[in-house]
């Protein structure tokens, strides 16, 4: 080979070199295929975020089932009976004892509106029996109970009193009526706050007692306390 020849053939081999691939570090590469793939164009199908919350639920919800089915008499379909037995328990509990009851505060006051007299209260609750309205017509009863016992100085009258109050208040008075005095308060807070649906029986105990609480005499504070002598 001539020196010119090998002169030439060495100067090809690097220029030749120069387009090898040389390697791209690790981090640099990482970083790269990081930043390609975070492009829009490689997510415009991917599901929203309430999309991938619901799927991580149903999943969890999923992986739940299995493991009761794993556990429960009967696999699969065992699991299925216990589910209904417990909606069934639950729909019984519901119909017998209906809305769970609130908590009685002092805010679950008996006169929700101006006052009136207890003549007015019974014409409304007569109004609302007439009509079948029996929710009604158990709670203007009451009010008209208490107003009476007001108007008779039985009880002082005191804004924002309930009707529990009403009833342990002038029971003291009213020794022979006080359980049936507590027993329409507890109508009443079961037809206002419980949830409860009033009949005419109940309208009619409370009517019955609104009329015998007229014709009873109080216990005097000082008879009574001659008596426990």
């Amino acid at each position: 080979m001539s020196g010119a020849g090998g002169t030439t053939a060495v100067r090809l081999l690097i220029h030749a070199s120069g387009d090898i691939p040389v390697d791209t570090p690790r981090v640099p590469a990482r970083e790269a295929a990081e930043h390609e793939l975070s492009k829009p164009m490689y997510h415009e199908n991917d599901p929203n975020l309430l999309q991938q919350g619901l799927d991580k639920l149903w999943g969890w919800i999923g992986d739940l089932l299995d493991t009761a089915s794993g556990v429960a008499p009967g696999g699969p379909v065992g699991l299925v009976v216990l589910v209904l037995i417990v909606l069934g328990l639950a729909a019984a509990l519901w119909w017998r004892l209906g809305t769970p009851h609130r908590t009685v505060r002092s805010a679950d006051a008996l006169f929700d509106d101006g006052p009136r007299s207890a003549a007015e209260h019974r014409k409304a609750a007569e109004a609302h029996a007439a009509a079948r309205r029996w929710n009604g017509a158990v709670q203007e009863r009451m009010r008209a109970i208490v107003r009476s016992l007001e108007e008779r100085a039985l009880l002082d009258p005191r804004p924002g009193r309930t009707a529990d109050e009403a009833a342990a208040e002038a029971g003291r008075p009213l020794p022979t009526h006080a359980a049936r005095l507590h027993a329409a308060a507890r109508e009443f807070d079961d037809v206002t706050y419980g949830g409860r649906t009033a009949d005419q029986q109940a309208y009619l105990a409370l009517r019955a007692l609104d009329l015998d609480l007229e014709a009873t005499k109080p216990v005097l504070a000082a008879t009574a306390r001659g008596a426990a002598e």
